[in-house]
Protein backbone atom coordinates (compact mmCIF):
# COMPACT_ATOMS: atom_id res chain seq x y z
CA UNK A 1 0.00 0.00 0.00
CA UNK A 2 2.89 2.32 -0.47
CA UNK A 3 2.74 5.21 -2.89
CA UNK A 4 5.24 7.40 -4.66
CA UNK A 5 2.77 10.28 -4.83
CA UNK A 6 3.80 13.49 -3.09
CA UNK A 7 1.37 14.87 -0.55
CA UNK A 8 0.33 18.42 -1.40
CA UNK A 9 -0.25 19.37 2.21
CA UNK A 10 2.18 21.61 3.98
CA UNK A 11 3.76 20.69 7.32
CA UNK A 12 1.26 22.84 9.23
CA UNK A 13 -1.87 21.52 7.52
CA UNK A 14 -4.08 19.39 9.71
CA UNK A 15 -5.37 15.90 9.05
CA UNK A 16 -8.77 14.82 10.25
CA UNK A 17 -8.71 11.92 12.74
CA UNK A 18 -12.00 10.33 13.80
CA UNK A 19 -12.26 7.84 16.66
CA UNK A 20 -15.17 5.46 16.02
CA UNK A 21 -16.56 4.11 19.32
CA UNK A 22 -16.07 0.33 19.32
CA UNK A 23 -14.37 0.53 15.93
CA UNK A 24 -11.28 1.86 14.17
CA UNK A 25 -9.54 5.21 14.15
CA UNK A 26 -10.13 6.88 10.77
CA UNK A 27 -7.34 9.08 9.42
CA UNK A 28 -7.35 11.16 6.26
CA UNK A 29 -4.55 9.71 4.15
CA UNK A 30 -2.02 9.18 2.89
CA UNK A 31 -0.37 8.16 6.16
CA UNK A 32 2.79 6.60 7.50
CA UNK A 33 2.48 4.71 10.81
CA UNK A 34 5.31 3.73 13.12
CA UNK A 35 4.46 0.64 15.16
CA UNK A 36 5.58 -0.11 18.71
CA UNK A 37 8.34 -2.42 17.42
CA UNK A 38 9.78 0.40 15.27
CA UNK A 39 8.57 -0.86 11.88
CA UNK A 40 6.91 1.61 9.55
CA UNK A 41 3.90 0.94 7.34
CA UNK A 42 2.25 3.34 4.93
CA UNK A 43 -0.93 3.71 2.94
CA UNK A 44 -1.71 6.12 0.13
CA UNK A 45 -5.49 5.72 0.42
CA UNK A 46 -7.60 8.86 0.90
CA UNK A 47 -8.89 7.49 4.22
CA UNK A 48 -7.23 4.86 6.39
CA UNK A 49 -8.90 2.79 9.11
CA UNK A 50 -6.42 1.97 11.85
CA UNK A 51 -7.30 -0.93 14.15
CA UNK A 52 -7.94 0.06 17.77
CA UNK A 53 -8.90 -3.38 19.13
CA UNK A 54 -5.85 -5.36 17.86
CA UNK A 55 -8.09 -8.17 16.53
CA UNK A 56 -7.37 -7.33 12.89
CA UNK A 57 -5.50 -9.88 10.80
CA UNK A 58 -4.24 -6.92 8.76
CA UNK A 59 -2.99 -5.01 11.85
CA UNK A 60 -2.36 -2.06 12.09
CA UNK A 61 -5.07 -1.59 9.46
CA UNK A 62 -8.66 -2.45 10.34
CA UNK A 63 -10.31 -5.46 8.68
CA UNK A 64 -13.61 -5.07 10.62
CA UNK A 65 -12.75 -7.88 13.06
CA UNK A 66 -14.22 -5.71 15.84
CA UNK A 67 -17.69 -6.44 14.41
CA UNK A 68 -17.46 -10.16 15.28
CA UNK A 69 -17.55 -9.52 19.05
CA UNK A 70 -19.99 -7.63 21.19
Amino acid sequence: MTGERQDRRGPRDRRRVTVVPGGPVLIEGPVELTLDDGTTVSSDRFQVAVCACRRSRAYPFCDASHRRRR
